[in-house]
């Protein structure tokens, strides 16, 4: 399984298309991070201005912590495209190129044909949330340092630079599992198409709706939100509250987990069903 699995890796990074997420992130965050390191006392007035008839802030608040919040708030909504353009392509670029008969002419089982292409579509997507992870929170504490995190929601809490780093870490395994939702969605499409344009799409299409969906506060759609995936996608935010509802992020956790497993069981057997010979 190893060997399959590195060789599926290598067939994954040497696309061009493959890199597009990496360079997207290496070259938004940056220009987000310059842009603040210019105009950031402005957006941090901004972000504080109803509060600072009340409050004094001292410190360095505009630091390395805030500006990878604010990136990890803005990206999570992006990343899935950058996710899609890869794991759509997993099965479908196979039928695409006309690969299939090769590949099952090998000694390999379907079913660990499949399951190599899915770990190799999780290990680039999560190696992408790592490197935003990267690109984000050391490049936005070598530019602004450190200091307290502020958070302003429906409370305002903030953290000590000794209560920050951990919650970062679990935020990001946490928006890592969201992705991996999506590349196993993309997955599961891509082995129904023979060409990765449709479920690129389709995969987009479906988090724009269901994420839509989510936003509207009308009875009927409340009551439709526990269904959809997208729901549960933003809580890598729990993180940064206090106390932090374990209970709610196990539970979401949980349950996006058990779309990964039931994208990918359904992919198996789809794939075992398919005609792939003709």
């Amino acid at each position: 399984m190893i060997s399959l699995v590195s060789i599926e890796l290598y067939k994954i990074f040497k696309k061009w298309r493959s890199y597009i997420g990496f360079l997207a992130i290496s070259v938004l965050v940056p220009i987000i991070q310059i842009a603040l390191l210019i105009e950031g006392e402005k957006y941090l007035e901004f972000l504080t201005q109803n509060l600072q008839q009340t409050f004094v802030f001292v410190g360095n608040l505009l630091n390395g912590y805030l500006i990878a919040f604010i990136v990890l708030g803005s990206f999570w909504v992006h990343i899935p495209f950058l996710v899609t353009l890869v794991t759509g392509d997993l099965l479908a670029g196979e039928a695409t190129s006309g690969t299939y008969r090769m590949l099952i002419t090998r000694p390999v089982s379907r079913l660990k044909l499949v399951t190599a292409k899915f770990i190799a579509g999780l290990i680039y997507t999560h190696s992408l949330v790592l490197w935003l992870s990267i690109v984000s929170l050391v490049l936005g504490i070598i530019l602004f340092g450190t200091g307290e995190l502020i958070v302003i929601g429906e409370k305002i809490v903030i953290f000590s630079k000794d209560d920050i780093i951990w919650r970062f870490l679990l935020a990001y395994g946490y928006a890592a599992l969201s992705m991996s939702v999506v590349a196993s969605l993309a997955f599961l499409l891509s082995s129904l198409v023979e060409n990765a344009i449709g479920p690129i799409i389709s995969t987009m299409a479906i988090i724009i709706v269901f994420t839509v969906l989510s936003a509207l506060n009308f009875d009927f759609f409340i009551e439709l939100r526990p269904y959809l995936f997208t729901n549960y996608m933003p809580l890598w935010r729990s993180f940064f509250d206090d106390p932090i509802d374990y209970s709610e992020v196990l539970k979401s956790g949980f349950i996006l987990l058990g779309h990964v497993i039931s994208f990918f069981g359904l992919t198996i057997y789809l794939f075992n069903k398919k005609d792939i010979l003709s």
